[in-house]
């Protein structure tokens, strides 16, 4: 395991020198404000499982301590005024102690001479930002603005612990970058920066391409990716791997694809109905249909040759992605597809009664996890709450969950009526079905059947029904494995 790593910010790379120029702020004293990208990477670091402390020079006006003592007590950091650059001493205490036991960082953009060579005597890393003509010491490292920093941390740690098992891997989020048990070191990857240098500098890229979507065209999407408009960053990671096409990346975009339609999931889900065996409960997908339009008298000619009948839930076809993805309703008869305001085209689904419990699924590697949720009331009681209307939320948002008392009248008693092994055997199946290292899924036991049926089918969930001490030890592996895992196909 590597040592500790801590990182100690000097005030120059934290204050914006401009205000101090400009001359902003009240009547003999000057605005203290951040560098543009300071808060940024301050709240990153705070999440980053990287020992950080802000340090300043003797000396610095009231108003800029002040100011960078109250921007650390926010971020959780450590606070360390140091001594005037003189004498043969320059380096404080703590910062020799810390020197003892870690890796230590120091980073600024402009240092004396002098506590330079003492911080290089006490194997201190001094990173420099700025012109690399002010410091022209070989063993500084460069960067020329301070969204290099973390990724120049990440690689400098991975270098340093000297082990071909260490990964780095680059996601748009904010893992730590101090390496997990089984050395993983995340950084996140800055669109404000040329993606092709930060991608050579890490082993793999965790993506969830989902969250950068800009547009669908729902006519399209038998054809994805084609009619997908990514982020300009997302699409310049995808060119990069297109061109290194033995570059890792969890997951594969065509795995995740069939995940934003809902006519796709539907067809994954029923090849799951080979699962079925005597005396286990019968495992589905809801029934549905899809519907290019609102009109009553052709729905009513394809809910018959569907065998489909009210209460219907209507989604649009495109599952998510975009802003409307989750805009849904409850319909009780046909007369309320009139002026209905879901996405076309769409997709009439069965409504289920389940208890009002509904049952998440994690699959995450090699481990499966679940969690019992309150979800949606029988239909009787949606029904008499209507008002004779469509029934419409956001599956996000504003779901319409049971009250406390329709819980009581429902006879589903949690995970009684759940078997369990029938839903593993089913993640097993849909991890070979989907080649996706990480997804989720929601299953509904039906009250007067007993089927269990699988609603709704999603990519990179974020488990947070799971404890943290069960869901991130499952993470790491599941990423690591996969990794080895693509690393040992290209080789073959």
């Amino acid at each position: 395991m590597a040592r500790p790593v801590r990182v100690v910010l000097d005030s120059s790379v934290l204050l914006d020198p401009s205000a101090r120029l400009s001359g902003a702020g009240v009547a003999g004293e000057e605005e203290v404000v951040l560098r543009p990208g300071a808060e940024v990477l301050l709240r990153r670091l705070r999440f980053s499982n990287l020992g950080v402390a802000i340090c300043h020079p003797e000396g610095l006006p009231t108003n800029e301590s002040g100011f960078l003592e109250k921007t650390a007590k926010l971020y959780s950091f450590g606070y360390m005024p140091l001594t005037s650059p003189s004498g043969s001493n320059l380096l404080n205490e703590l910062m020799l102690e810390l020197s003892r036991t870690n890796s230590c960082f120091y980073v600024t953009s402009g240092v004396h001479e002098g506590l330079l060579s003492e911080l290089h005597n006490h194997n201190w890393a001094v990173i420099a930002m700025g012109n690399e003509d002010v410091i022209k010491n070989s063993g500084v490292i460069h960067i020329s603005m301070l969204q290099e920093l973390l990724i120049t941390l990440a690689t400098s740690i991975k270098k340093e612990i000297g082990s071909s098992s260490t990964l780095v891997v680059g996601y748009r989020g904010a893992f730590p970058i101090y390496p997990s048990k089984n050395d993983l070191i995340f950084v996140p990857l800055s669109f404000e920066l040329p993606l092709a240098s930060q991608l050579q500098e890490v082993d793999l890229v965790l993506h969830k391409i989902t969250d950068e979507i800009i547009n669908i065209d729902p006519n399209s999407s038998i054809r994805f990716p084609k009619g997908i408009s990514f982020s300009l960053g997302m699409s310049e990671i995808i060119r990069f791997v297109e061109e290194h096409c033995d570059f890792c990346v969890i997951d594969p975009f065509k795995s995740i694809y069939p995940l934003l339609d809902r006519i796709q999931i539907q067809e994954i889900l029923v090849r799951l109905e080979g699962l079925i065996s005597e005396g286990r409960p019968k495992l589905r997908a809801p029934c549905s249909l899809k519907v290019e339009n609102f009109c009553g008298s052709e729905i009513q000619k394809l809910l018959a040759e569907a065998k489909l009948s009210f209460p219907l839930i209507v989604k649009p076809q495109v599952a998510c992605g975009v802003a409307d993805a989750h805009n849904m309703a409850l319909i009780f008869k046909i007369e309320e597809f009139s002026n209905l305001s879901v996405p076309l085209p769409a997709i009439l689904q069965e409504y289920i009664d389940h208890g009002s419990k509904i049952f998440k699924f994690y699959a995450i590697g090699d481990k499966i996890f679940h969690a019992i949720k309150n979800s949606m009331p029988n239909a009787s009681h949606l029904k008499s709450s209507s008002g004779g209307k469509p029934l419409t939320f956001n599956s996000l948002k504003t779901l319409p969950v049971a009250t406390k008392e329709q819980l009581l009248q429902n006879r589903v008693q949690d995970s009684k009526l759940l078997d369990i092994n029938l839903v593993e055997e089913a993640a097993k199946l849909l991890k070979e079905l989907l080649g996706l290292t990480i997804f989720g899924f929601d299953v509904v036991v039906q009250e007067s059947s007993g089927d269990h049926v699988i609603v709704d089918l999603n990519y990179l969930p974020s488990f947070k029904e799971v404890p943290d001490n069960e869901a991130m030890p499952a993470f790491w592996d599941a990423i690591k494995q996969s990794y080895e895992s693509m690393k040992r196909m290209t080789q073959t």
